[in-house]
């Protein structure tokens, strides 16, 4: 016991001598130059706890007061807040090299490196070679024309489990559940030719946990990101935590790599997939190494997996929950199917240029709920200095896309659900040229993905609101569905969505 008092005495005496250093250090940068205004900050706690449990919510409302360019001192860490489209386009149009490093967090630091990550990587010859690889190889128009078939067989799959679960009208399902079983079979298919999981398997079932609990922990706030004397305590155990489940899923990922190892060394032939682009990669060695580790492979595998399923499910969870929400956009949005798609017939791709507003659906969901309400942390390379403001090097960037797109500044009636909005001439899209609209982000390190998610979400969306009348769960009338947030590193529903699938059968008069 006089151990334990001894050590939080200790502790107490580093906390205090770390505030006043941190204190010498935040006067001499303001020192240095003009810093974006922001609000006070406590002595000990710094911004911290103005941070709240929604940090999305939070600093809109701070930006209110104090500009949509904002600094933040949370702990030792400097934060930049920008919650504007002029300041985003500032940003990305004229800033974007400087300001295209990566923060880290403590919970992704572990035994399990980021040498294969397109994520977490510093923009650099190494980065930028994943990336390259990644846009020519993964999602590059070509290839996906080709996967055209399997995208369709994912589809139809899913409509089938939810089919089946539903047991003919009858019973609810977990909606956002049967969107992740799609999306991994879908990455499983482009990354190593395998469906991976149904609605009972064992494999996928823990995929999924483990995978989801990494999101989580990696979108927790870490008292050990803001106070560097407390990082190798990990007093949260945040990064132990995540660590446990990275190796989890790391090892599910590693899995299917030695399956094809198996395979190669018993000449089984097949279809390139993105795998055997990995392992057949032969660099230069002037933007990074001439052949791919397993562990750089493994974590490619694991990167891809996690990021095309976690942000795909909780996009079209969230649509599905919106039109619910909203019944006589859902009549709109099903009308529009059952007029131009024959009952009879199935949703295809070539279909979705005539589904307007199955489009607009899907862009009004990106808007109010972006996957990634702050995109993923930037980090300052080097000083710059951005709309008259100096930001110093490892500052970090977020970029508020949540607030960005409730800006009534911008956006009328911002919090209404209103797909019409993008039925208007100039029609703007998600490609990262329309600041105010950049769920995927924008510069140099904008999601890759944008080619895929721009054919998925409309298509897997308008197949489950073609094939099925919807009807929430246990009797919950539209106006008290649960709309709440929960925050992990990815913007999910605080409650999954229940409803019951019934299948649509045209009535003949």
């Amino acid at each position: 016991m006089e151990y334990e008092i001894l050590g939080l005495v200790l502790l107490l005496l580093a906390w205090v001598a770390w505030a006043i250093l941190t204190e010498r250090r935040q006067r001499r940068l303001e020192e240095y130059g003009r810093l974006p205004p922001g609000p006070r900050w406590w002595q000990l706690v710094t911004n911290i706890f103005q941070s709240g449990f929604a940090p999305h919510v939070s600093f809109a409302k701070l930006a209110n007061k104090h500009g949509p360019i904002m600094t933040l001192w949370l702990g030792s860490m400097t934060t930049v807040v920008i919650s504007s489209n002029e300041v985003a386009r500032e940003m990305f149009k004229n800033h974007d090299i400087v300001l295209a490093g990566r923060k880290i967090y403590e919970s992704m630091k572990g035994d399990i490196v980021n040498e294969g990550s397109l994520i977490t990587n510093q923009y650099g010859p190494q980065w930028r070679m994943l990336r390259r690889l990644c846009t020519t190889e993964f999602f590059i128009t070509s290839r996906l024309d080709a996967m055209r078939g399997v995208r369709t067989k994912c589809i139809d799959q899913m409509i089938k489990f939810m089919e089946d679960a539903g047991n003919s009208g009858t019973t609810s399902i977990d909606v956002g559940r049967f969107f992740f079983l799609m999306s991994f079979n879908l990455i499983g298919n482009l990354l190593i030719s395998k469906d991976l999981v149904d609605p009972t398997s064992d494999r996928g079932a823990k995929f999924f946990y483990h995978a989801g609990k990494v999101m989580e922990f990696a979108g927790k706030p870490n008292i050990a990101d803001y106070f560097t004397i407390l990082r190798c305590l990990d007093p949260q155990g945040i990064r132990r935590k995540t660590q446990f489940h990275v190796r989890r899923a790391f090892d599910i990922a590693g899995g299917y790599l030695r399956e094809r190892m198996d395979d190669i060394e018993n000449g089984e032939e097949r279809k390139k997939d993105y795998l055997d682009v990995l392992l057949q990669y032969r660099g230069d060695g002037v933007e990074g190494p001439s052949r791919f580790s397993s562990q750089t492979i493994n974590t490619i595998l694991f990167e891809m997996f996690t990021a095309g399923t976690d942000t795909t499910t909780s996009t079209l969870e969230w649509a599905m929950a919106e039109l619910l929400h909203n019944p006589t956009t859902l009549q709109k949005v099903q009308a529009e199917l059952r007029r131009v798609i024959n009952p009879s017939n199935k949703l295809e791709e070539e279909d979705l240029d005539k589904l307007p507003y199955l489009n607009a659906v899907i862009k009004e969901t990106l808007r109010l709920h972006p996957p990634l309400p702050f995109l993923v942390p930037h980090m300052a390379m080097d000083f710059c200095t951005m709309l008259g403001y100096h930001i110093p090097k490892e500052t970090q960037i977020l970029v508020n896309v949540w607030a960005i797109g409730r800006d009534p500044k911008t956006w009328k009636d911002p919090l209404k659900f209103k797909p019409e909005r993008f039925l208007e001439p100039n029609m703007i899209d998600y490609k990262g040229h329309h600041f105010e609209f950049i769920p995927f982000g924008s510069g140099r390190r904008m999601c890759p993905a944008i080619p895929l998610a721009s054919r998925m979400l409309p298509l897997t969306l308008g197949s489950v609101l073609h094939k099925f009348d919807w009807v929430l769960a246990n009797g919950v009338k539209q106006e008290d569905l649960d709309m709440n947030e929960r925050m992990g590193m990815t913007l999910k529903k605080a409650i999954p969505l229940k409803a019951i699938p019934c299948l649509y059968i045209k009535n003949i008069v």
